[in-house]
């Protein structure tokens, strides 16, 4: 199955486009995980167990567990969503982007270490750091594009032959990069004018968008102008909204309310 044909049926099966970023951070997490062998995990199971019927996507964050010496965390996340939720995509966030043989060992580490069904990467580098990821025509590759952080006009608002940079990374992806229909792009909520111009060029791409819940991105606004003409083709990422909804014993509950709550509004719009 593909990354296209994966990331519909969990839009159908769970009529919702809510994905939960899966990024614990230890110093945060409630106190009744931190003594387990493996905190990290034991929440994410928790999250997953709670939320796996309300979500379209899982997006695990690899620096939070690379950051606080818990790749094993991350590997059980993610045999665990295999075992658990298989019917889920699930996107590991690297943001890679470098070239020839490190960037084969980059999708390795993606497609066969982890099984990632995608893999967030980095285009500032162009197109030979990308072949090794668009390669693997079973896998999405999920392209930054026009992101979610206040600063990211600095380089993807500038602007050659009359479009901007970030509108020539969506032009190439639509017109070449694609070529085994697996590409997607990051478009962050917190621009929703922007994610109207480039669902506008990209009519049908599927797009992750970061920037809901705790970065203020406006849902309607996101619905209105990202999604396509069936009124999906978005994965709506929330992170800290959703896992950090409670810090006590009923933490997964809680999420599974918030995540629910966010579907919910969601679909409101569509």
């Amino acid at each position: 199955m593909t990354f296209y044909e994966k990331i519909a049926k969990a839009w159908a099966k769970n009529n919702s486009l809510v994905c939960v970023g899966l990024d614990p951070d230890f110093n945060k997490l409630p106190e009744c995980v931190k003594g387990e062998k493996y905190p990290l995990f034991a929440f994410n199971k928790a999250i997953i167990d709670a939320t796996k019927d309300q979500v379209c996507a899982y997006k695990p964050q690899a620096a939070y567990y690379a950051g606080q010496d818990r790749d094993a965390d991350l590997q059980m996340t993610m045999d665990y969503l295999a075992e658990t939720a298989p019917e889920v995509p699930v996107i590991l966030d690297v943001k890679r982007g470098d070239i020839g043989s490190t960037a084969e060992m980059y999708a390795k580490e993606a497609f066969e270490r982890y099984h990632a069904d995608a893999v967030t990467v980095n285009p500032y580098m162009g197109f030979d750091t990308l072949k090794p990821f668009l390669d693997h025509a079973d896998k999405g590759v999920i392209i930054l594009c026009r992101t979610s952080n206040p600063n990211s006009g600095d380089l993807q608002n500038l602007v050659s032959d009359g479009y901007m940079l970030y509108e020539h990374v969506a032009m190439l992806v639509r017109d070449r990069w694609n070529y085994n229909k697996n590409a997607a792009l990051v478009i962050g909520a917190t621009y929703p004018e922007e994610l109207k111009k480039i669902r506008t060029l990209c009519p049908e791409l599927p797009f992750l968008v970061p920037g809901v819940g705790a970065q203020g991105g406006d849902v309607q606004k996101v619905i209105a102008n990202g999604a396509t003409a069936d009124k999906t083709g978005l994965i709506i990422n929330s992170s800290r909204g959703i896992i950090y909804a409670s810090k006590g014993e009923d933490f997964a509950e809680k999420a599974a309310a918030a995540a629910k709550e966010l579907k919910d509004l969601i679909n409101s719009y569509r």
